[in-house]
């Protein structure tokens, strides 16, 4: 309780201070108890939604769910074992899916860490996702970096996640109440989640545009700047990250914006280079039944460098 005491007084004494204009944690801190009104040492239990309201929610958030489902899988594989559970949350800063370990349900339920909880900033102050989804950006809230005292206990790390038109629409989270859970580690956490958040959005924007073809804006890494593009090569879709790269807007694109006028006088070689190269990569995995190890060896090259080929071109394995 003296822990607690001395976190309040803390936070109390740094939003009238001037460090609000240097520090992003504690401008997050200043509005948690100028904008809504949150007392840093109040001890009510986090709220939840009813089921009915959590039904809608996921209902609303469904292509995105089902976009999300195998990267939260490899996430959950990943830090599940350090006891860390995944959090996959709405706009409004509601975890409408999630992966844990059942034998730490009942701790992570308690501490708010289950679906149907408001974690958004105006309910729980301070914390991963609410200030993820206020501020637009990766982050971690560690222990008592927390607005409120009552989860002071807690190291929650997260990325935003945007949608096919750029758009801010959820945030991942892993998230522990394991006392041991260094910043260090944290810090290794921050970079599982930040690669998973964009191969949900990837996977997402190949979903919303299943029936055009997918180009990977050539000279990006990670293979998650990505072009969808109509039968007459007009460019119909761009992820978040291509429209950072290339300048792009939702006007734009809807104004009819032919691909080829994207990458200079070279795009048209460039872009047949990039279908030829796809049109190899596809009959070798086809004829290998969709192995990517025997398409590799068929190829000549490492199981690895086919890997990232297929990434650049936005291809994936046959099922």
């Amino acid at each position: 309780m003296n822990e607690h005491r001395l976190h309040a007084s803390r936070v109390l004494h740094a939003i009238q201070s001037d460090e609000a204009a240097r520090s992003g944690l504690v401008a997050s801190w200043r509005r948690s108890c100028s904008l809504h009104r949150l007392d840093p040492a109040a001890r009510t239990p986090p709220q939840r939604i009813s089921d009915s309201e959590l039904a809608h929610a996921r209902q609303r958030m469904g292509r995105l769910i089902r976009a999300a489902s195998a990267s939260l899988d490899k996430l959950y594989l990943a830090v599940g074992g350090v006891g860390c559970c995944v959090l996959l949350a709405d706009s409004d800063g509601i975890p409408v899916e999630r992966r844990g370990a059942p034998c730490d349900d009942a701790t992570f339920r308690s501490w708010g860490l289950w679906t149907g909880t408001l974690w958004g900033e105006d309910h729980e102050g301070t914390n991963g996702i609410g200030t993820c989804l206020v501020d637009g950006r990766a982050l971690t809230i560690h222990r008592d970096e927390h607005f409120l005292t009552r989860n002071i206990g807690l190291s929650c790390t997260t990325a935003p996640i945007h949608d096919h038109e750029g758009r801010l629409v959820a945030a991942l989270d892993v998230s522990s109440c394991r006392a041991d859970l260094t910043q260090s580690f944290a810090g290794l956490i921050a970079l599982a989640v930040g690669d998973a958040a964009r191969r949900i959005e990837a996977e997402h924007f190949r979903s919303v545009f299943s029936q055009e073809r997918i180009l990977v804006v050539p000279g990006t890494e990670g293979g998650h700047a990505l072009l969808a593009v109509d039968g007459d090569d007009l460019v119909v879709g761009a992820s978040r990250a291509a429209r950072l790269a290339l300048g792009l807007d939702t006007e734009r694109i809807a104004a009819g914006l032919p691909a080829i006028d994207l990458f200079g006088p070279a795009a048209g070689d460039a872009m047949e280079a990039l279908e030829a190269e796809r049109g190899v990569l596809q009959r070798a995995l086809a004829r290998a039944g969709g192995n990517v190890s025997e398409a590799a060896r068929n190829l000549g090259v490492s199981r690895a460098t086919l890997h990232r080929r297929m990434n650049r071109l936005g291809l994936r394995r046959p099922h």
